[in-house]
């Protein structure tokens, strides 16, 4: 998780020094759709699991 961590925080600090950039707004349109995706992929795996809990 640590890993993921530093390399989200790399995509910021780009982003941040590329503010008002039409490159820099598609970067951070990105990164959004990015972190969405991983969030709903982290609850799916927590929702499986608590499933799989109940069903036991």
């Amino acid at each position: 998780m640590a890993e993921t961590t530093e390399i989200w925080v790399e995509r910021i600090r780009r982003i941040h020094g590329a503010s008002g950039d039409p490159s820099g707004d598609m970067e951070v349109r990105e990164l959004v759709h990015e972190v969405y995706e991983t969030a709903q992929k982290d609850l799916d795996v927590q929702r499986a699991d608590a499933e799989f809990e109940r069903e036991e």
